[in-house]
């Protein structure tokens, strides 16, 4: 007799197992819980989220919200069978994206999909997540595990990340006074990031090793591991910045599309940003990855940070006060430039020096 013929099919004949989506989210719920914070206390399992403004200090705020995703880095953690980090990426492409408008992450949910649930493989995902919450001071207060059988193919997931954060009326930025001779500061990046995937998975299959070969440009990790180091959350650092100087006029997430996509986005149109390339202490990973590939540096540098995930806009006479916040926060602050006039017709990022790859 079929299957249909027994007349009792179930959903767990169909593809979708409740009970293991119920394990998970007993499983995440100690990791979600680390996440709280002044205005977010609940539990998760209710059908929405809640957060108390108030209760989180603020008196007229403005919302930001930003959503991503961690792009096909996915790809390599699941044929590397490496779950840990890619939560962090999640958020980490969030809540950046968030305070470079001056905003406080608040809260955070996300979403899984899967074509069969891992409960195991599930947790150590939402785990990371709650990592990368914890780092930005956001609270995890939701999210939605999908099992759509068909939809995908085993072993495979994807993920998406929603940030809401706050600023007092005001004081968003950018500000309306960048200028020319204001200078230019960078970020350092942990690697990657979360941009560029698609290529470094094509330079990964041109060299021909495999996941777990020894990192080429990293001692005692995999070739996996190595690409998987998790994006840099700079929240906190930035915020203390913000708040201890009053002197940051505008940020940029340094993501897909590199400094010539991602700079210009916060700055007048009457400016340039001339950026130093030989000032950019260019992370191994990424020399390997241009010789590997035989990747130009102009198509290096509209894919991928080159070592530089954010940056940061100061008038010149701020700028030895703000590196000085940020470095006693753990960052390493680079000099890369500064803003000139935009010629007629010009581009909103030239470069001086070269890429050190």
């Amino acid at each position: 007799m079929s299957e249909a013929g027994k007349n009792s099919l179930t959903y767990s004949d169909a593809g979708v197992d409740i009970d293991a989506g119920n394990l998970m989210v007993e499983k995440i719920k100690p990791a979600v819980r680390s996440t709280r914070r002044s205005g977010a206390d609940g539990e998760i399992g209710g059908f929405g989220g809640l957060f108390d403004l108030k209760a989180a200090g603020f008196t007229d705020p403005i919302l930001v919200a930003a959503n991503d995703g961690v792009g096909t880095k996915l790809k390599i953690a699941i044929d590397a069978d490496f779950h840990d980090t890619v939560g962090i990426d999640l958020v980490a492409m969030c809540v950046n994206d968030l305070v470079v408008q001056g905003a406080e992450p608040l809260f955070f949910l996300d979403y899984f999909a899967t074509g069969k649930l891992d409960p195991e493989q599930g947790a150590a995902i939402v785990q990371g997540i709650a990592a990368g919450c914890r780092e930005a001071g956001c609270a995890l207060i939701g999210g939605e595990t999908a099992e759509m059988p068909g939809m995908y193919s085993d072993g495979d997931y994807d993920l998406a990340g929603f940030a809401v954060g706050a600023a007092e009326r005001g004081q968003l930025l950018p500000v309306g006074d960048i200028a020319s001779g204001d200078v230019i500061l960078g970020l350092t990046s942990s690697g990657v990031h979360s941009n560029g995937f698609s290529l470094a998975r094509k330079i990964v299959s041109i060299s021909g090793l495999a996941w777990d070969a020894p990192a080429p440009f990293m001692e005692g990790k995999s070739l996996g591991e190595a690409l998987l180091t998790p994006t840099r959350i700079y929240v906190k650092p930035l915020l203390k910045a913000i708040r201890e100087t009053g002197a940051l006029k505008a940020l940029a997430h340094i993501t897909g599309g590199g400094f010539p996509e991602n700079i210009p986005r916060v700055l007048p149109k009457n400016l340039s940003a001339e950026v130093d390339l030989d000032s950019i202490p260019v992370p191994p990973v990424f020399s390997w990855l241009a010789k590997t590939g035989g990747v130009e540096p102009k198509e290096m540098l509209r894919t991928f940070n080159c070592g530089i995930g954010m940056i940061i806009v100061v008038a010149a006479e701020n700028a030895q006060a703000v590196t000085d916040v940020l470095t006693r926060e753990g960052e390493v602050v680079v000099p890369l430039g500064r803003m000139i006039d935009r010629a007629e017709g010009g581009a909103g990022v030239v470069y001086k020096g070269t890429l050190g790859l």
